[in-house]
């Protein structure tokens, strides 16, 4: 199991993590599995994506809209329960096979943290199945 820290930049921000995931695996060069990603954190997600020149903002707006404006109650900041029910309606792990050493995606494909509460340190635990 290894541990990858994402330093995110912006309030809200989708950042490609798919090289520094495939650094991680490449001690597994030439086996065949899985890499479960888990993102120890509850106000962002993981997902793969399309990074077209303007897609992650496309991403970020539309999540926004699937929001609504309610008077939230959680005690510690309301203003933040947006960002918590994006992160458990996206998720916070993903599971993409190995093959060779690489992680098999499709040829638009990326892994991406998409963060909703920034900027902070987010933790992902990398773990791999054969």
């Amino acid at each position: 199991m290894k541990t990858i820290i994402i330093n995110t930049q912006s309030k809200k921000q989708v950042v490609d993590i798919t090289d520094r995931v495939e650094e991680v695996i490449q001690e597994y060069s030439g086996e065949e599995g899985t890499c479960n990603l888990f993102l120890t954190h509850t106000t962002c997600a993981l997902t793969t994506a399309d990074l077209d020149p303007g897609t992650d903002l496309d991403m970020l707006d539309a999540f926004e809209g699937l929001i609504p404006k309610l008077k939230y109650r959680h005690p510690h900041d309301p203003s933040h329960v947006p960002s918590h029910i994006l992160s458990a309606l996206i998720g916070t792990s993903l599971v993409v096979p190995i093959k060779d050493g690489r992680l098999v995606l499709g040829t638009w494909q990326r892994v991406v943290l998409i963060e909703f509460d920034g900027p902070r340190d987010r933790e992902i635990v990398v773990s791999f199945l054969k």
